[in-house]
């Protein structure tokens, strides 16, 4: 967003200390110091209190690495549910080979029971992961340098 070179700093400290003087500059450095001070402890002081409300809330880190890469975080959501999918296939699947033989009949004959097949698809449909759903973002040009439109002359 910002782009500041060495010399751009060095020409905002220059603007800043003829606008100020040196007899100033040490008092406003002091004062915008504090300032940034109570706001850092009003951000703890916020995130606190949403802590305390919200027990299961993720860590700081972990929400900004979440903004920076929200495909990633879909990816994994995606793993997640398909693993927890194949999870209740395989224990629905092992409890229908595990019921009893004969429970249902008073003499204690075993009657036919039919053998269950499942498919781990054709029970949910599985969310696609996310590389899948968004398309990669493509490389801007600058204006400087594209190539002149044609059908402005």
């Amino acid at each position: 967003m910002f782009d500041l070179s060495p010399i751009k700093i060095l020409i905002i400290v220059v603007v800043i200390l003829v606008v100020l003087g040196p007899d100033k500059l040490p008092e406003v450095a002091r004062q915008a110091g504090q300032a940034w001070h109570s706001l850092k402890n009003l951000q703890s002081k916020i995130e606190s209190e949403v802590r305390d409300a919200v027990p299961d809330l993720p860590s700081t880190s972990d929400i900004a690495r979440m903004a920076r890469n929200p495909v990633g975080l879909l990816n994994s959501l995606a793993d997640r549910a398909t693993a927890a999918d194949e999870e209740a296939t395989n224990a629905a699947a092992a409890a229908a080979h595990e019921a009893p033989v004969g429970a249902g009949s008073p003499e204690g004959e075993s009657e036919p029971q039919p053998e269950i097949l499942v498919e781990p698809d054709s029970i949910v449909d599985l969310p696609p992961r996310a590389s899948q759903v968004i398309p990669p973002r493509r490389a801007t040009t600058d204006v400087a340098t594209a190539p002149p439109d044609a059908s402005l002359n």
